[in-house]
């Protein structure tokens, strides 16, 4: 089966790599295209996409460190 390439209900599944890559490669104009809205939209997508990639890599942690226990 092929991966969604849109969806207005899609949710991002933080434990996939290529959800949190698709997320964090995806450019601000895709979430705004008022030229007024893009530094506000980009100063919040920066956390978010900050705060995706720790929380990725948290929860890789918790799975390998699971693994080994």
């Amino acid at each position: 089966m092929g991966e969604t390439l849109y969806s207005s209900t899609y949710q991002p599944d933080p434990h996939r790599a290529l959800d949190v890559l698709a997320f964090v490669l995806t450019p601000i104009e895709a979430f705004a295209s008022d030229p007024g809205e893009l530094e506000a939209v980009a100063e919040l997508l920066g956390a978010a996409k900050s705060e995706a990639i720790e929380r990725w890599q948290w929860l890789r942690s918790q799975s390998a460190q699971k693994l080994s226990d």
